[in-house]
């Protein structure tokens, strides 16, 4: 657990030309400088993420990791268009995206550039690295920011094209059971179930929002001296979606162990000494700022949250494999993808059966 966010020197896997970024970018950006350090953010598992220190300041730099990667994924292009949409058009707080390169010469993939923020990231859901009286309003600061981001007027900030508005669900539990097959390690008996599962419980309620995809604390930044969101990171996943499906996977943190390193779960803590809302408060904080009078089918949108994550750290232990994962720690995290396979399976059955 961190409030700063970890930087090291450039993974091996991950170097690439930087007096040839500096040129492209002096190019691009004519107040950039003439002298540019590079160092690595640890904490995510995918596009690798850099802090390019110049003349005129600090600046952030996310690229597709190198080497073969899935189909569809780590398109750093859709999290460039998301943020300077957003950016543009709303008053979500996400960072100032400068320029995006499409051109693989430059340092081997496509790549785009934002300027850096100076905030806390709390990677662990307990929220320990806060304060006591902060908590709270932490948590309620991220649910108020995700109903706002789900009202957003996708036409009208130009993101009408950015995903198909129907079948969210759907697609998305057969874009994740390609994928988890594409990088299928070990039989996973419950991702089976689940695949199977899962088209044949599809949410009653269709409903279309801009989705973020991974919307947890890791992905939030809160400002130096307040419990408030001042940024969403990592939009890699994000795409028009069910917007309960972004509020589930907010609340994967009840249902995942607390003694497990890297689960950041709170299962088996005590949230009220904690200072901690429970899940149904969550929920009826998003449901009084969206005017729901309630969720229905709750455990379909947790069990595909679980399936899909479980997907998700299938890959980036296919990718530690491959030896071109974008944390250190990848290979502990994939282990991972039997439990929360697991885990969606018994939601899966006992929604079914209550």
């Amino acid at each position: 657990m961190t409030t700063r966010p970890e930087l090291v020197d450039v993974l091996p896997a991950h170097k690439f030309d930087e007096p040839r970024l500096l040129a492209w970018l002096q190019k691009s950006l004519p107040e950039f400088g003439s002298r540019m350090e590079v160092r690595q953010f640890q904490g995510g598992q995918s596009n690798p993420t850099f802090l390019l220190k110049t003349d005129s300041g600090r600046y952030v730099l996310r690229k597709k990791p190198p080497g073969k990667t899935l189909p569809s994924a780590h398109m750093v292009e859709r999290e460039y268009k998301v943020m300077h949409a957003l950016g543009e058009h709303t008053d979500m707080p996400v960072p100032n995206v400068r320029v995006l390169c499409e051109d693989t010469e430059v340092i081997g993939t496509p790549f785009y550039v934002m300027d850096y923020l100076d905030g806390r990231i709390i990677t662990h859901s307990a929220l320990r690295d806060l304060n006591h009286r902060d908590r709270l309003p932490a948590y309620y600061s991220a649910i108020d920011t995700l109903a706002v981001l789900h009202s957003v007027d996708v036409t009208a900030v130009g993101l009408g094209d950015y995903g198909r508005p129907e079948g969210y669900v759907a697609r998305q539990v057969a874009r994740w059971s390609k994928q988890y097959l594409a990088s299928k390690t070990d039989d996973l008996p419950a991702m089976d179930k689940l695949m199977a599962w899962l088209p044949e419980h599809l949410p009653a309620k269709d409903e279309t929002a801009i989705a973020h995809g991974d919307y947890r604390f890791g992905n939030l930044m809160l400002a130096p001296d307040r419990p408030a969101v001042i940024a969403i990171l990592d939009w890699e996943l994000s795409t028009l979606g069910h917007p309960l499906a972004d509020l589930a996977y907010f609340c994967l943190p009840f249902y995942l162990p607390a003694d497990m390193e890297g689960m950041r779960g709170l299962q088996g803590e005590n949230l009220e000494a904690l200072g901690l809302p429970d899940e149904q408060a969550i929920i009826r904080r998003y449901c009084e700022k969206t005017g729901r009078e309630g969720i229905e089918d709750w455990h379909v949108y947790l069990a595909f949250s679980l399936f899909r994550l479980a997907a998700i750290l299938q890959g980036v232990y296919k990718r530690a494999l491959d030896g071109n994962a974008a944390n250190a720690n990848a290979l502990e995290v994939g282990k991972r993808a039997s439990l929360l396979a697991d885990t969606g399976w018994k939601i899966a059955c006992e929604g079914a059966t209550s």
